[in-house]
């Protein structure tokens, strides 16, 4: 069964990967990909979307700008992790062949859910503030979405302060609307995405594919590792949002518990963090799947045979 989905990033070399997986998986009809600010601004995100949607060769897919700025806290960019473009590592010479949308991200996705046969499926891999933005405006599509699949937030510790993962730190408030909206929801945290290693074996993988596409790919995966070994000591950097666009694929791929999930939005040191209630301390009933283990072989097939089955569409 093939499930419509709507990619919502802000690219970024692991959202470059996991945007590359939607589009090659014949599990996933790529509807349209709209784009947040979060890892750079939404302007430098959103060409990174259209380089990446033609270095693939989707040039029927439509690129959607959303919001520049969280809710209501100032934007804070990961230019330290993702570089001046969000997408450093090889050069590109020219303007994508993929066009920005005339519209923006929000009437995309009223558009793709008022129009589109079956309830669709969101993968968020940045911010939820462009989805926190739709529900508030039109409730009436709650039904219209099958679920959000969010790659944020942890069960264990953060990335950004010591409780808060990127993406919820930047925009806790979108993502405290949109669990309080009863949309379905999965979270794939860092707890599942730090099993997502890119190690030498992978990138040998790629190396075997042969194609200027999956070259592109080391060298995002091999700057990305440079910037985690650097602020992290990571010895292989974890490749986070594929892991969101693979539960979607195959859900046992990423196992998934029931759980409460409560977004800290007040804190003075906790501000972003998700308070996962793993043990049912609290009585409170679940309203979420949260990721907490990952099957790395079936995870790193699914991607390399996309890469593969893309072939030399950069050439």
């Amino acid at each position: 069964m093939v499930i419509p989905v709507v990619l919502d990033c802000d690219p970024g070399h692991d959202d470059a990967m996991a945007l590359l997986l939607a589009v090659a998986d014949p599990a996933v009809d790529l509807l349209g990909v709209t784009t947040v600010a979060g890892n750079q601004t939404v302007e430098k995100c959103t060409v990174n979307a259209r380089r990446v949607l033609s270095l693939a060769g989707a040039r029927d897919v439509p690129v959607a700008r959303g919001a520049d700025r969280p809710l209501v806290r100032p934007l804070r960019i990961a230019d330290d992790v993702h570089g001046e473009t969000g997408l450093d590592g090889p050069l590109f010479e020219g303007d994508p062949t993929v066009p920005e949308a005339t519209i923006t991200a929000h009437e995309l996705l009223v558009d793709v859910l008022t129009t589109h046969d079956a309830p669709v499926t969101i993968v968020a891999t940045g911010a939820l503030t462009n989805v926190a933005r739709l529900l508030a405006d039109r409730p009436d599509l709650t039904d219209r979405i099958d679920e959000v699949v969010w790659m944020g937030g942890s069960t264990e510790r953060g990335n950004v302060t010591p409780y808060a993962e990127a993406n919820c730190f930047v925009d806790p408030e979108a993502a405290d609307q949109v669990l309080r909206s009863g949309v379905r929801f999965t979270m794939c945290g860092l707890n599942v995405t730090h099993q997502a290693l890119v190690t030498d074996d992978v990138l040998a993988a790629f190396t075997r594919i042969g194609t200027p596409l999956a070259e592109i790919c080391i060298e995002w995966m091999t700057f990305f590792a440079s910037t985690y070994k650097r602020l992290w000591g990571f010895t292989a950097p974890p490749l986070h949002d594929p892991v969101a666009v693979a539960r979607v694929i195959d859900p046992t791929i990423v196992h998934c518990v029931e759980a409460n999930v409560v977004i800290e939005t007040k804190g003075d040191w906790t501000a972003g963090a998700t308070a996962v209630d793993l043990h049912h301390y609290t009585g409170r009933p679940p309203n979420a799947q949260v990721a907490v283990e990952l099957d790395r072989a079936a995870f790193w097939t699914k991607l390399i045979d996309a890469i593969a089955l893309l072939g030399d569409q950069p050439g």
